[in-house]
């Protein structure tokens, strides 16, 4: 995989957390995994998006702090019909907050499932005026139709991409400042 600048195109890194299961419930879940995801930003370019998909924090789990000092973004996920699920994206955005100290970084929040209308349980109104209050943006989309996904991965391409900070994860081949060395 080529990264940085050598692919005419910048790597950002982004944590995945997903709250889409009821505590409790037999499901089977990711353990962590990371996929590799090309967006286009508002302007044209192509961005390179390493998404680290984790299991998400369990009720009574310390939060992993370790993906703060990666991260250049998160992305949070939860399930319109499991209220249990906004819940806990809720308390992950406050404790994403704490940590970050306000750094630079953007988050957006998936509400996953939307085609599930007899199963919702978050309201769009309600959740959409938390992410007014919390100042993130936030899409409902579902998985079975994959065009609601382009557009929070172009705003989310487009908003790193003008950022300066770029992601500080020491990985062969990226360029960094004072770092030329393409191996």
């Amino acid at each position: 995989m080529c990264s940085g600048s050598c692919a005419n195109h910048s790597t950002y890194d982004l944590c995945f957390f997903h709250f889409e299961n009821k505590i409790g419930a037999e499901c089977s879940s990711t353990i962590e995994d990371i996929y590799v995801v090309l967006a286009e930003t508002d302007r044209g370019v192509k961005e390179q998006l390493r998404l680290y998909d984790t299991k998400g924090v369990q009720e009574g789990e310390e939060f992993p702090k370790h993906y703060f000092s990666i991260a250049d973004g998160f992305v949070l996920v939860y399930a319109v019909n499991s209220l249990e699920s906004f819940e806990r994206v809720d308390w992950l955005k406050k404790e994403i907050d704490k940590c970050r100290d306000k750094k630079e970084g953007s988050v957006i929040v998936l509400g996953n499932k939307a085609d599930l209308l007899e199963e919702r349980q978050v309201d769009t109104e309600v959740a959409q005026q938390w992410a007014r209050l919390e100042k993130v943006k936030l899409w409902e989309v579902s998985t079975t139709d994959t065009k609601t996904l382009m557009e929070p991965f172009t705003v989310l391409a487009s908003k790193l991409s003008q950022s300066q900070n770029k992601s500080t994860f020491p990985l062969p081949g990226r360029r960094t400042k004072g770092n030329n060395d393409d191996s």
